[in-house]
């Protein structure tokens, strides 16, 4: 059995500078039917206005994950890091026993379009992380492309929860296959394009979750980027 999670049916505001779509019950949008997916918490789809974004605030026993579609992010935290991703970064912080931190969009003429995705930790406070990774276009072309991890897999952002984040940017007509295995659980976020998966057609902003244990093939009907989350 699948869970399909419509696009149109996410929580959706538009805060002039920021325009945003919580898949899952976030800040002012709250649906007890949508809390989260195994230790996956949120998924918010944020488009920033040019020079703008969210000032320093703070955050605690949670893992967060920052995915650029388009644009830059800057970045400033209370454990001293700053930096700016890209498309093809993927930004790490653990905020366990707690941090501050600000994001804000790097340009003052482009929009800033992302993902922020937070995971339950598998354990409540220990030090506060932060990490980033650049994975070029070829590792994700056609493929499914390990971003973060609990073991740090191949190149991957080793993080504090048993989940397998894959990225992937599929060219229409190829497919790949989920590797989800008896006991384990998904969840696929479209970002772009069209994809088939178990017969059911995704459009952009769609999440569809699932158990592990059949074979489960992703199909471009047209150029299309996605996550794939492996979750315990």
């Amino acid at each position: 059995m699948h869970l399909f999670r419509p696009s149109a049916e996410r929580g959706t505001f538009d805060h002039g500078w920021l325009k945003t779509a919580h898949t899952f019950s976030f800040g002012e949008y709250y649906d007890e039917r949508h809390m989260g997916f195994r230790a996956l918490r949120v998924i918010n789809e944020d488009v920033i206005a040019p020079g703008e974004g969210f000032p320093s605030h703070p955050h605690r026993n949670m893992e967060i994950l920052t995915y650029v579609v388009r644009g830059a992010l800057e970045h400033r935290d209370s454990m001293g890091s700053g930096s700016v991703i890209r498309p093809g970064d993927v930004q790490y912080m653990s905020a366990a026993s707690g941090v501050y931190h600000s994001e804000f969009n790097a340009s003052k003429t482009e929009e800033c379009h992302l993902l922020q995705i937070w995971i339950l930790p598998r354990a409540q406070g220990g030090k506060p992380i932060y990490s980033e990774a650049h994975f070029v276009r070829d590792s994700r072309r056609n493929r499914l492309c390990p971003v973060a991890s609990l073991d740090g897999r191949g190149e991957s952002i080793a993080i504090r929860q048993d989940v397998v984040l894959y990225a992937s940017l599929l060219d229409q007509a190829n497919s790949v296959e989920a590797p989800v295995t008896e006991g384990r659980h998904f969840w696929i976020q479209l970002i772009r394009g069209t994809l088939e998966v178990a017969g059911r057609e995704m459009r952009p902003g769609d999440g569809l979750a699932g158990s592990g244990g059949e074979r489960l093939i992703l199909t471009a009907k047209e150029d299309s980027e996605f996550l794939l989350f492996d979750l315990a």
